[in-house]
Formats: C-alpha cells, sequence, structure tokens
C-alpha cells in the first residue's frame, strides 16, 4: 500500500482546465442503471487518407445480469443509476458538481472505465459524465461556446475523470473474482439521501442524520416524506 495517503489522493483526482478539451479530472432520482459494453470499430467516414482509417470507440447498453456487478469495486461502465465512483472519498465539490449556469446539481449520464496500460498511474481509470436536466441551461452552453469566450467558461456539462494506481488505499491489487467475495478496502464518503450522487455536506436539521449535497435535494426530501405521511393517513 501506499504509506502516504495524502500524497495518493493528491494524483487521484486534477483539473483538465489547463489541457483545450471539455473535461474535468477528478482529484434526481436517477435511472435504471444499464452496463456499457464499448468496442473498437473502423470508421465508415472517409477522411482522405486511404493510408489510415480512424477509429471510433462505440458503447452499447445493456441489461446488467446482475445490479452486483455494477459496484465499484468491480470497475465498471455504466449508463443511468448512479455512478460507482472510482475515488468514493475524494468527490468534486462546489461548483464543480453543479450547472454553470443554474447552479443546481448535475444529473448523473454514464461512466466509462478506460484504464491505460501504459500508465502505471491510470491503472484504474474512469470517465464520468453529467449534465442539467434544464434544456435552457443546455441552449445557453451552447451558446457560450459558439461566442468561444475565453477565461473560465460556465457549463452545463460536465466530464470528470479519475484515476489511480494499481496499488492504492481504495482496491486489491489482485483483478476481482468477481465472485460475490470481492470486497472494497475502506467506505466511501456520506452520500446526498436524495441524488445518491454527491457527498452529503449538509446534514439535515431534523433528524440530524440524513445528509444533503444541496438545499434543493433537502427540500425534494422532506416534500416527498410529506406526501408520504399524507398518504398514508
Amino acid at each position: 500500500m501506499e504509506p502516504n495517503a495524502d500524497k495518493l489522493r493528491g494524483l487521484c483526482i486534477t483539473s483538465l482546465d489547463d489541457e483545450d478539451d471539455d473535461e474535468t479530472e477528478l482529484p434526481n432520482q436517477p435511472l435504471p442503471a444499464s452496463t456499457v459494453t464499448v468496442a473498437a470499430a473502423a470508421s465508415g467516414y472517409d477522411d482522405g487518407d486511404e493510408d489510415e482509417e480512424a477509429e471510433v470507440m462505440l458503447g452499447f447498453l445493456e441489461k446488467p445480469k446482475h445490479p452486483g456487478l455494477l459496484l465499484r469495486h468491480l470497475f465498471p461502465s455504466k449508463a443511468g443509476g448512479i455512478p460507482a465512483w472510482l475515488d468514493p472519498v475524494n468527490l468534486p465539490t462546489g461548483n464543480s458538481s453543479c450547472c454553470g449556469f443554474c447552479g443546481e446539481p448535475l444529473h448523473f449520464v454514464l461512466q466509462i472505465y478506460a484504464p491505460i496500460e501504459s500508465n502505471a498511474a491510470a491503472f484504474h481509470r474512469t470517465l464520468f459524465m453529467f449534465m442539467c436536466p434544464s434544456m435552457a441551461c443546455l441552449h445557453r452552453d451552447q451558446h457560450k461556446q459558439w461566442t468561444r469566450n475565453q477565461g473560465n467558461p460556465r457549463r452545463s456539462v460536465r466530464v470528470f475523470r479519475c484515476q489511480l494506481p494499481r496499488t492504492n488505499v481504495f482496491y486489491s491489487s489482485e483483478p476481482p473474482s468477481r465472485n460475490n467475495s470481492d470486497k472494497p478496502l475502506c467506505a466511501g464518503a456520506a452520500l446526498c439521501h436524495w441524488c445518491g450522487t454527491w457527498k452529503g455536506d449538509k446534514i439535515c436539521g431534523g433528524c440530524k442524520k440524513s445528509r444533503y449535497c444541496s438545499e434543493k435535494h433537502q427540500r425534494h426530501c422532506t416534500g416527498a416524506l410529506v406526501i408520504k405521511m399524507i398518504a398514508y393517513r
């Protein structure tokens, strides 16, 4: 194991703001989750170069054989549901987890497990995609990209990248056996009671137990509880 956990966490999640793409690297009730099968396919488009064919990665959704296959210590690729965070402790927080226009928590779309064999620091590597469900925010985001404003642009869609070396504080260095005996080495951060996606930094003032990522999700949960209580009367 890495003797210095703080140093390890430092390389788990970093920012891609310095790179020329729209990814942000890591250090709502969810839709049913599906696994994502990724396969390589040759592009059918002619780019004018007859000597080389561009390779395109295609993803296909399929129902998982068992829900347990989507747990984080099995390193899944999945769409819908809640994210299976690769680093379950150092999650994106603050503005990183919210839409840059309306300020509401982003919704999970999908994640792809994409390790890089030639990079020891990316032995485990997962890309996470989130977006705002508001079409108004998506349209404003698109307009911002057209104007090509410099500086720190606001976004309604975010992609996070998280990577870990083979020896880390979260998982065994041995491949998972997938026979129901696999377990993570440690628990993750407490998540929002409503969305199950983001870190639950806010504690309910009533029960002092439930955690929420935002005031909006706390209101949602409280409202749902009130409706449920009325329905049982």
